[in-house]
């Protein structure tokens, strides 16, 4: 399995417009995050998790050229906007993108992009196939993706594990049920905000307690604000086996 960062950073990206602060700022390529998304190569298929702003110029940036799923977190627009990008593939592939999540973020994207859902489709229009899925294991040519569902403040998201490998963004809370299915993982993806205590995120200290918990060989922590320091000031500060990603890390498990 090969993950790559398409995005790490929160809402608003890093830098944010009319910021001067360090972070905003840095020269370090490693402090400028777009909105927070993974690709996950296993097994020769091709897997998207979210679609948000920046989803055509992170695709392009990777040269991902093949795509043969989208699997959404929750329906935010940080991690949806990006939806209508997904023509080329269609094109390319000629036909239409199968994409899976549950009720709430379905109905969210059916609003945003009603001419996508709709009965006389425009030419040229995103084609999708829709998959509605819920807090069971599910298969996408024949790999295996399990819900791992957390909160965002009051917003039930999911998180999904492949094989030894789990994602977790967008969550200040995780039942210890949930944590039970994380467990084992050899390489954990967590969202780490700021140094502040925030309404819906994890803190840094906080993303660090989950990792005790669950011990993985390594985890990185992503969905980053411009308020967590800058990638040289906070990444030596972390134990030996956690990192912050960026913008393009790839990692092999």
């Amino acid at each position: 399995m090969k993950i790559t960062f398409l995005g790490t950073g929160t809402s608003q990206g890093v830098p944010v417009i009319g910021c001067s602060c360090e972070v905003c700022s840095s020269l370090d390529f490693r402090d400028k995050r777009l909105r927070s998304s993974i690709h996950l190569e296993v097994n020769g298929h091709s897997f998207v998790v979210d679609t948000g702003p920046d989803f055509r110029q992170q695709m392009l940036r990777e040269n991902i050229e093949h795509l043969d799923a989208i699997i959404y977190t929750h329906e935010h627009k940080d991690h949806t906007a990006g939806m209508d990008d997904i023509r080329p593939y269609n094109f390319r592939q000629k036909k239409d993108i199968p994409i899976y999540g549950t009720s709430p973020v379905l109905s969210q994207l059916e609003r945003e992009f009603s001419y996508v859902f709709a009965a006389h489709k425009y030419p040229g229009a995103p084609g999708v196939d829709i998959h509605e899925i819920d807090n069971e294991p599910f298969s996408v040519n024949g790999i295996l993706f399990r819900p791992i569902q957390v909160f965002h403040h009051k917003l039930p998201v999911f998180g999904y594990r492949v094989e030894d490998f789990t994602y977790i963004t967008d969550a200040n809370s995780i039942s210890e049920k949930e944590l039970e299915k994380v467990k084992g993982s050899r390489i954990l993806v967590l969202n780490a905000l700021q140094i502040k205590p925030h309404i819906s995120h994890f803190t840094l200290e906080e993303a660090l307690d989950v990792v005790n918990k669950i011990q993985p060989e390594r985890a990185y922590f992503t969905h980053i604000s411009h308020r967590l320091g800058t990638h040289n000031e906070i990444e030596p500060k972390l134990p030996e086996n956690v990192f912050l990603a960026y913008d393009g890390l790839q990692v092999v498990l």
